[in-house]
């Protein structure tokens, strides 16, 4: 179905957009800084733990290197990610604002400057190879670091002599890089355009094969829960702070206020849904700060820590409010992995629950597709295969929902349109 999507708003330059974007990494760094400082961190070794980590999934860099190297880590992520995109001269879209804050989020778990490096250089030397601009699959490259940990792995791991051990992480991480995009144009066909985080999909299948792989050569990589149980309360009010902050600048940007917020409840959210196109940058905004402060407060709730999977989780949600996301079409997912959640026994409390909760928003588009009913039996779906596919991959994806939410899309839809069509 296809809705208007005339809109009035003030005019935002590029420079305005991206200096919105960098104020997340900006505040970082400087609560990172302060943080460490303010309660004697040592900072440089925090950050040179959280670069020697194997980054397995679950590896909580709150815990690995302490917070204040956590949040410069994650400022150095996302300032790296938003040099490239005015480097190449990128179109701040509603996918280019999920690929940023999805970068980010995943930085206090799993990926660090460091191990996100040669999958930058893989997708380069791929681009070159294939003779097009570097700027037509960058986003593809910041969402194909959801496999940065085989690099820090294979680096880390204590598998290779040391040196060879770094050209062998080198080595791996340059060929994901190189072949996760022809892969990844494939793999949407999978699920159709109903999983948000595509590449999630896609790094799940590589990730399947490359643990295969290694397993065969007598390298067994285990999924590993290093888990900081500290709730930081200046966290929670930073995060609170942050997204006040994008609602308040989607309102400043859309002339008529909160009014027409309600036009974006209208879009099913599947794949390509660009809320800046649909409905500007005023409302999009405006939703993403609504995603970001219902996420947090989810979490508080259920009595959920505030850790680094869990800040990925939201701030993974809140990139996604511009492309695709919004409160209708994930509440019946949320409230079919609750509802599954209670059925099985799950503890809410447990961060691996609450990331499960958060992520399995992947498939929102089902549910704005097809109903609240379908929505909250695919979150259900959702839960059942999220707890039991990481094993597949050895933890080494970390959009391990993203790998269960196309699966959970490729075995509902063609069951659903099979019985649409005998109607």
């Amino acid at each position: 179905m296809i809705y208007s999507n005339t809109y009035e708003e003030k005019e935002l330059q590029k420079e305005g957009k991206q200096l919105i974007l960098s104020v997340f990494p900006l505040v970082f760094m400087v609560f990172g800084i302060a943080y460490g400082l303010a309660n004697q961190e040592v900072l440089s070794e925090g950050l040179i733990a959280i670069f020697y980590s194997p980054t397995t999934l679950l590896t909580d860099f709150l815990k690995v290197g302490g917070v204040g190297a956590t949040f410069i880590n994650a400022a150095l992520v996302g300032l790296f990610n938003i040099y490239l995109l005015r480097r190449f001269e990128m179109r701040i879209n509603g996918l280019l604002i999920a690929a940023i804050f999805t970068v980010i989020g995943f930085s206090f778990f799993g990926k660090n400057i460091l191990n996100i490096l040669p999958i930058y250089l893989g997708g380069y030397l791929y681009a070159r190879w294939q003779g097009i601009a570097m700027k037509n699959i960058i986003l593809i490259i910041m969402f194909s670091t959801a496999l940065a940990p085989i690099v820090s792995e294979i680096t880390f791991g204590g598998y290779f002599d040391r040196g060879f051990n770094y050209f062998m992480g080198i080595l791996i991480g340059t060929l994901i890089g190189f072949i996760i995009v022809p892969l990844s144009s494939h793999m949407l066909k999978f699920h159709d355009g109903y999983n948000l985080y595509n590449i999630g999909f896609t790094a799940g299948i590589v990730g399947t094969v490359f643990t295969s792989l290694l397993r065969n050569f007598k390298i067994n990589i285990t999924p590993v829960n290093i888990l900081d149980t500290n709730q930081h309360i200046t966290i929670i009010v930073m995060l609170y702070l942050l997204f006040t902050y994008l609602i308040v600048m989607g309102y400043k940007i859309n002339d008529r206020g909160f009014k027409e917020y309600k036009n974006i409840l209208k879009y099913r959210g599947r794949t390509i849904t660009d809320f800046t196109e649909l409905v500007g940058y005023g409302i999009t905004f405006m939703n993403m700060g609504i995603m970001g402060i219902l996420s947090t407060s989810l979490v508080l709730s259920l009595g959920g820590i505030v850790n680094g999977p869990v800040i990925a989780g939201i701030l993974t949600i809140v990139g996604f409010g511009a492309f695709g996301k919004h409160p209708k079409n994930c509440l019946p997912i949320v409230i079919g992995v609750l509802f599954g959640g209670f059925i099985f026994g799950y503890d809410f409390t447990s961060t691996g629950f609450i990331i499960s909760v958060l992520f399995s928003t992947t498939i929102a588009p089902i549910a704005g597709s097809f109903g609240p009913i379908i929505g909250i039996l695919a979150g259900v779906l959702h839960l059942t295969l999220v707890t039991n596919v990481g094993v597949i991959h050895g933890g080494i994806n970390l959009y391990n929902n993203g790998f269960a939410g196309g699966l959970v899309a490729g075995f509902l839809i063609p069951i659903i349109d099979a019985f649409k069509k005998g109607e």
